[in-house]
């Protein structure tokens, strides 16, 4: 979707007092009930607080709030947070705005500081993380910083890093320490093992005799061990003799 120009009475609205209240009524009348009922289906436990607005809407509003008066917006989304009452798409818009803000490296790590703690799904954790492209461009503070979400013991706060890591450190430089990160993870949670296993699969791709390495000497479980074998497989970067030999490291219980 192609951005538009923010009208006189937009620019009003992103950069007035009333922001979260303007920002809410435009949200409520972008709802589309049949993208509701999909994506309702997807993320578990989010049905009644989900709006249905398409990602190109929520990222339009990301980037209009993040030029406006975001401080406010951030702040009075927090508050709807604290009190249970921010919609799933607010959640969304908090950790996406985080991406397009021009601010300072410590001003962004204290707004992440607020948000990560109150991800409470897959799709929240992983639109956001994914719009931090920040992170490259000093990959080595960011990747210090990301350590301390790696070892938390909170299932999205493990995952929000496990996404950053392989949205933006897979490369040369980098994919021995998340490999042996991924290797060191020990969390029961079902989002920390399929986020393991999905970095697992770009690492795969990145640098498949690193990975093939791995894949045949870690202590990942058995179910994370499976699982990344089967992103692996479902990679269409990935040549079949390739996908055959992994296939050989599947483990089965006796």
């Amino acid at each position: 979707m192609q951005e538009r120009k923010c009208s006189d009475t937009e620019e009003s609205i992103y950069n007035g007092e009333k922001i979260f209240e303007s920002v809410r009524e435009i949200l409520i009348d972008s709802v589309d009930e049949k993208y509701k009922e999909f994506n309702g289906s997807l993320v578990p436990g989010e049905e009644n607080r989900m709006l249905g607005v398409r990602m190109p809407v929520i990222r339009e509003i990301a980037k209009k709030i993040a030029k406006g008066n975001w401080k406010q917006y951030l702040q009075e989304v927090i508050n709807a947070e604290q009190t249970n009452e921010a919609y799933h798409e607010e959640l969304l818009l908090h950790g996406i705005v985080i991406g397009y803000l021009k601010c300072s490296t410590e001003e962004r790590k204290n707004l992440l500081d607020a948000f990560v703690p109150v991800i409470n799904n897959w799709a929240v954790c992983d639109s956001s993380c994914m719009t931090y492209k920040f992170m490259k461009k000093d990959a080595k503070e960011w990747y210090s910083y990301i350590e301390k979400y790696i070892e938390s013991k909170k299932e999205y706060e493990i995952r929000f890093g496990v996404v950053c890591l392989l949205d933006h450190f897979v490369t040369e430089s980098y994919i021995d320490r998340i490999l042996e990160k991924m290797d060191e993870i020990r969390h029961e949670g079902y989002y920390v093992k399929m986020a393991v296993a999905w970095a697992v699969s770009v690492c795969f791709v990145k640098d498949p005799e690193k990975t093939k390495t791995f894949l045949a000497n870690n202590h990942m479980d058995d179910f994370t061990q499976n699982k990344s074998i089967q992103k692996i497989r479902e990679s269409l970067r990935v040549s079949k003799e390739d996908k055959k030999w992994v296939n050989t490291l599947k483990r089965y219980r006796s």
